[in-house]
């Protein structure tokens, strides 16, 4: 072997050997930048210990949750997200009242549902919870729910579940589709920062193995709750009408941008992106083996590409869906980034005249013309089923003016 090696210089020849000796180096650099970061971000919190992490704040959540969704593993995160909500449609007393109120069984409303969906979780994932604009939106979104849960037709059990969903799918994506795992720190800053979010939703604990009140830290939080949906998942992701019909809407808004003639092809590919489980409950058929094996390879390939041969997203390049900043003269936000329809998007020149517009033109799809889905973007208290349109102001800004006064930036396992 050692003669195998200092025979390959001359063997490659100088060229060769300098490519090789540059490559290789590349490849250094490229691994110490990748946990660069990460170690980075670990010594500038003092939690270095299982004993340390009962003592982690909202606000220092906060800040490791938005680092992991807006420059670590920004693709991967938003997809889980929005996989984790498409997941609670496998539960047909949630699918059964989202089908009744036409919010997203209906193609007129759906794509307006899912994007003011992903604008309240959006804002509370990417403020900090001291700020307005997280407060807000949280305000709103306990306004929507409560019209629904005064009247018994959504449980405690359904609201935790969905929660625990946010939490639990993120770390299992990462873990299975990302370049490296989240570390234990991460991941009880995601339990800490949604458990924060869960006490003031009126989310009850007191079926988890710790709650309501005896949890150690975040880390045994995402671990109950884990724990928990699994077992709620044993026992009511059944098959169901309801979750199909919701499950057919919610794959039209995934795959608007694909051309009609590849509908049949992206379908298999969002069934095979399901388990065993979430696909009998959906009433799937399996789908070809090609496409979970595909999958497979192009998530691997991904991978091994990210960690060995791409240097970490910078700064100026966070993902972001939503404007950071309000329009300066309206104070209205607009979003950034869309899935189905365009809904609060900005007409610029840049988003009128983007290859993404023109693609969508061609195809006869929406795009940021300026006439329709709301250009002017949206106000939190709007943001809702458009009957619901000026409902619950005052409401909602009497909760938002609470959550500010509560100091919702500490740590809310301080209890113990």
């Amino acid at each position: 072997m050692d003669k195998i090696a200092r025979s390959l210089p001359q063997t490659l020849g100088p060229r060769a050997t300098t490519g090789l000796a540059v490559f290789t180096g590349y490849l250094l650099l490229i691994r110490s930048l990748r946990y660069l970061r990460r170690n980075r971000k670990h010594a500038q919190y003092p939690y270095k210990t299982r004993e340390d992490f009962s003592k982690m704040t909202g606000e220092h959540a906060w800040e490791i949750v938005r680092y992991c969704l807006s420059l670590e593993f920004p693709f991967i995160s938003i997809k889980s997200l929005n996989f984790a909500l498409f997941r609670t449609y496998g539960i047909p007393s949630i699918s059964k009242l989202l089908c009744q109120t036409q919010q997203l069984s209906n193609e007129e409303f759906a794509s307006r549902r899912y994007a003011d969906t992903n604008i309240l979780i959006t804002e509370f994932l990417s403020h900090s919870p001291t700020s307005l604009r997280a407060n807000s939106a949280i305000a709103r979104m306990n306004y929507l729910h409560g019209r629904y849960q005064k009247v018994g037709k959504i449980s405690n059990d359904d609201m935790m579940f969905t929660l625990a969903l946010f939490v639990v799918e993120v770390e299992k994506w990462i873990r299975l589709y990302e370049w490296r795992s989240l570390t234990p720190m991460e991941i009880c800053a995601f339990g800490t920062h949604w458990k924060a979010i869960g006490d003031v939703m009126g989310i009850q604990w007191d079926d988890l193995t710790h709650g309501p009140n005896d949890f150690k830290d975040g880390l045994e939080f995402f671990e109950d709750i884990k724990e928990w949906s699994e077992a709620y998942e044993k026992s009511y992701m059944v098959p169901d009408k309801w979750n199909h019909q919701l499950a057919e809407e919610t794959a039209k808004i995934l795959m608007i941008n694909a051309p009609s003639s590849f509908h049949p092809y992206a379908k298999q590919v969002i069934i095979a992106m399901m388990d065993d489980r979430l696909r009998k409950a959906m009433i799937y058929d399996p789908p070809p083996p090609i496409y979970p094996r595909a999958i497979s390879f192009i998530i691997e390939l991904r991978k091994l590409v990210l960690r060995h041969l791409f240097p970490p997203r910078p700064y100026y390049l966070r993902f972001t869906s939503i404007a950071e900043t309000p329009d300066p003269v309206t104070g209205r936000i607009y979003t950034t980034q869309y899935e189905g329809e365009p809904w609060y998007t900005k007409p610029t020149f840049m988003e009128r005249y983007s290859l993404l517009s023109w693609y969508r033109w061609m195809l006869g799809l929406p795009f940021p013309d300026g006439k329709r889905f709301k250009p002017e973007g949206f106000s939190h208290f709007e943001v809702g089923p458009e009957k619901l349109e000026g409902h619950g102001v005052r409401e909602c800004e009497e909760t938002r003016d609470r959550l500010m006064a509560s100091k919702r930036g500490g740590c809310p396992f301080e209890f113990k």
